[in-house]
Order: C-alpha cells, then structure tokens, then sequence
C-alpha cells in the first residue's frame, strides 16, 4: 500500500515539481487549469496538474508553498464522473488507499478549506477548465497505473479490470464506497488490488463451475443411456 495522499512542495525555479530522476521518474502529462477538491471540501484553484510515472502532483498557481501528491500505488480506484448528480462539475475521481483507521473522519470538517489531515482524505476530484481533457486525463492515469503494479502482485496486474458503469450494473452495488461515487456515464479502472476486480473475478470462477457442473451432468446422462 502507497503513503496516501501527502504534501509537495518540491518545485524548480520554473515552478514545476521535482522528479525523483534517480530512480527514473519521468513526467507524462501536464494539464494546466485544474481544480482540486479532496474529500468534501470546497475546490482548490487554480493550479496545474502533474502526471509523472510515479505519482499525481496538483500544485497551486497562486501559492508556492500549497501542493499535493499521490503515489500511483496509492490509488485504488479512478473514473471519468459527468454526471451531475455525483458531482456538479465533470471531473476525474480517485480513490485513495491510506493506513489511516476508517472513522469517517475525512468529512467531519467539511464545510473548511483546512486540511488537518491528508492521512483520512480517501476520496480526490480532479477538474480541468476545459472538460474535453478528461479522457486524455483518464488514458494517461490508466498508462501510469500500469506502470505501477502491487509489489505482491505476481502476475503482473492480471486483477486490473476497466469497465464501464453499464456492465456492472447489479454487480457492484454491493461493492462500498464505489457506486455512490461513479456514475451510469462513467468509465473507470481498479488498479490491481480494489475489491470490484475480486467480484468480477470470483463471477468468473463461479460460471466456470457452473459450466463444468452441467458439462458433468451431461456426461452422467448419456452413461445412464
């Protein structure tokens, strides 16, 4: 499991975020005029959204000491949400991992700007000015995903499932935290150890005996005749 969401204030004289280039850390995407809400809180503008091969950077345009970073191995979960009854402005949400107890504390402050712990925030909204860059936003993500499976995930990201809401209809309503946060036109990807991929790969399993139960059945049939 990543660090959770945590502060960055790492920034070059020209404003752009420090890489970890010793261990090959590269930029991907840079998508300027992004809004960041995290959890419940109000929106945080404007600022400029960094895509390393590592981690998610949002760093403030107005204040050099305000930035915000999360490691890709701490994002469980991420989808395109347009629908305005989960969120009044389209954006891409993510879900985030913490070694945090989950006490509900994440909300308790909702209505401040102030962030007193970046350890309970287990929910990220990215909003770009211009919604069109959100499919871009959600390939490029899937891409470093990829690049960044479970250390103990031995088959290399088999469990990394994208889908859409439409195909898991009735599937994962069951599935906490994730149906209230992505709407019927969205598409999202679990990145490797989120519960939905379990699901789908226990639905599977479960098919593959109900086939070789009836498969067996027919067998016994055609002996008895």
């Amino acid at each position: 499991m990543g660090l959770g969401l945590r502060n960055f204030t790492e920034r070059r004289d020209g404003g752009e975020p420090v890489l970890d280039t010793e261990n090959r850390e590269e930029l991907m995407h840079v998508q300027r005029g992004v809004d960041l809400v995290l959890a419940n809180l109000p929106p945080t503008s404007p600022g400029t959204l960094y895509i390393t091969t590592k981690q998610v950077i949002w760093l403030s345009d107005v204040d050099n000491t305000k930035g915000y970073a999360v490691d890709f191995l701490s994002v469980s979960l991420h989808a395109v949400s347009r629908d305005p009854d989960a969120y009044p402005r389209p954006c891409l949400y993510a879900q985030i991992d913490t070694n945090a107890e989950e006490d509900g504390s994440e909300n308790s402050d909702s209505e401040s700007s102030d962030i007193h712990d970046l350890s309970r925030i287990t929910e990220m909204r990215l909003i770009p000015s211009d919604p069109t860059q959100l499919d871009t936003l959600f390939q490029v993500f899937c891409e470093c995903a990829e690049l960044n499976p479970e250390p103990n995930d031995e088959e290399g990201g088999e469990h990394d499932w994208v889908f859409s809401a439409d195909q898991m209809e009735g599937e994962g309503e069951e599935e906490e935290g994730y149906i209230s946060h992505n709407p019927t036109n969205s598409l999202g990807q679990s990145n490797g150890h989120h519960d939905l991929a379990r699901t789908v790969l226990e639905l599977q399993i479960n098919d593959q005996r109900f086939e070789d139960a009836e498969e067996m059945e027919h067998d016994e049939d055609d002996t008895h005749n």
